[in-house]
């Protein structure tokens, strides 16, 4: 007899996000997608909208959130920042399992979440730590028993992963200096001056620089790992000429006692297991390597001694849609319900 497949239905299908999952979701063996909604492209095939896919049998419904959420197993909320936190309670009780991919349910620390967001959190009891952060590599555990996740930002799992080995090894007492390049897609599907094509090609920008919103979830994320209480992070993100895709460089000084050796070897301790992390020790990391895949490529350099310490460069690259975005909600998924981390997602990227 045939396994039961997971019912899944998707709030928010038709930004680049909903089209990640729609993608990843489709192509999966145990998932049957049952329905998805917008308030825009009402009634038209997915196909009409996301025009990388087949007919796939689905039109975009606009109907409430606990009528999307009825008789499926879980429900993905692919809704811009400060939407979901609006349907926290109207969803609180529905028997479906949630992944939200919006930044609404990271934060434990609601001040912060205003100050990063710039408006009040509308549940602010909700961020007790209920909602599970969805990022295996850290909380597998906790995801396996999971029923509310909040899926991680693109930059922030970029950033992490290339840090998470050095937390744990409470290395991380002090600044780290990050500067990480984005595509225009982690902009969304709805054009803006930012990712309009004669602005964007051929030109890198720093934006939001030392007031990302991604910075409290990093460095939340960072001391959970076992970063110390004066671990801060100094992130300067770039707006690059590329649709997906982004490379993170991160500087941190270490003990000059430390060798590249044992470097490598504690990130290749710490990922052993990991189902899409690739240490590639000296080896740079590059955005082509990654893109369209949930794998992540990190590599590593160390400087020379000084006045005992040495600085360690951590490059990290992954694709923003797929590791950084709906692929890891897919990921978190596979555990929620007994399945392999990997299952149905682990396809190489494309090359070139």
């Amino acid at each position: 007899m045939s396994e039961q497949k997971i019912k899944v239905a998707i709030i928010g299908g038709t930004g680049y996000g909903g089209a990640e999952l729609i993608r990843n979701l489709i192509a999966h063996p145990r998932v049957s997608l049952v329905r998805v909604t917008s308030i825009d492209h009402v009634d038209e095939p997915l196909e009409a909208v996301h025009l990388n896919l087949t007919s796939t049998g689905l039109t975009f419904e606009n109907i409430p959130p606990l009528e999307a959420a009825e008789g499926v197993d879980v429900v993905f909320l692919a809704l811009p920042h400060k939407v979901s936190a609006t349907m926290a309670s109207e969803l609180g009780e529905v028997d479906a399992k949630i992944i939200d991919l919006s930044g609404d349910f990271r934060l434990r620390d609601a001040q912060a979440y205003a100050r990063f967001y710039g408006i009040e959190h509308p549940s602010p009891d909700m961020l007790d730590g209920r909602w599970v952060y969805g990022l295996p590599e850290l909380f597998a555990p906790q995801l396996c028993e999971a029923t509310r996740v909040a899926s991680p930002g693109c930059f922030a799992t970029t950033i992490v992963l290339g840090l998470l080995p050095l937390a744990k090894a409470g290395l991380l007492n002090g600044a780290v200096h990050t500067v990480a390049c984005t595509g225009s897609s982690g902009s969304g599907a709805y054009a803006k001056q930012g990712t309009h094509h004669p602005l964007r090609a051929g030109n890198l920008k720093s934006y939001k620089v030392l007031d990302h919103q991604h910075t409290p979830e990093i460095e939340q994320t960072l001391r959970d790992a076992g970063a110390s209480a004066q671990a801060r992070v100094e992130f300067v993100p770039v707006s690059a000429p590329l649709t997906r895709g982004i490379l993170a460089n991160s500087f941190v000084e270490v003990p000059a006692s430390l060798s590249a050796d044992e470097l490598v070897a504690m990130y290749e301790r710490y990922y052993e297991g990991s189902a899409f992390v690739r240490v590639l020790g000296q080896r740079g990391a590059e955005v082509v390597a990654v893109k369209g895949s949930m794998w992540v490529d990190l590599s590593l350099q160390l400087g020379d001694a000084h006045d005992g310490v040495r600085t360690c460069v951590i490059s990290t690259a992954l694709d923003n849609l797929v590791k950084g975005g709906a692929g890891q909600a897919v990921q978190s998924m596979n555990l929620m319900f007994g399945r392999p981390a990997g299952e149905g997602i682990d396809a190489p990227a494309m090359w070139p």
